[in-house]
């Protein structure tokens, strides 16, 4: 009962990152934050310049997110079934390994969401 119960909560777990990057990204890609903010959103000097980065920027990391939580979910859910059943160690240890595999796409939005901030606007924020 206990390896279910852990097993079951880590699926959980492994689910947030991809859920968050899907749900987030569909939220910033069709409703983006309205006002520049230091509260919510694509956060960067750079995606704060004024009103057209901001909402390039929003729009941008939300499309990212979104198309990278798809399959980090599918490979998220198979790395799960396949530790179905598996010891409590087993399952502690390789989903802790997941998550910070997870890690990667979420974070990877900053690189390239600030590449094409400079590819699309100049250092003062005019669109090129």
């Amino acid at each position: 009962m206990t390896e279910f119960l852990l097993w079951l909560f880590m699926l959980a777990m492994a689910l947030l990152i991809p859920g968050s990057m899907i749900l987030l990204g569909r939220s910033f890609m069709k409703n983006p934050p309205g006002e520049i903010n230091d509260g919510y959103g694509y956060r960067t000097t750079r995606s704060m310049r004024n009103r057209q980065t901001w909402e390039f920027a929003q729009r941008y990391s939300g499309r990212f997110w979104y198309r990278a939580g798809q399959p980090v979910l599918v490979v998220s859910l198979l790395w799960m079934a396949l530790l179905f059943g598996r010891e409590v160690d087993a399952v502690g240890n390789f989903g802790m390994i997941l998550t910070g595999l997870q890690m990667v796409p979420l974070l990877a939005v900053i690189p390239v969401t600030e590449r094409a901030l400079k590819r699309e606007f100049d250092d003062f924020g005019r669109k090129r």
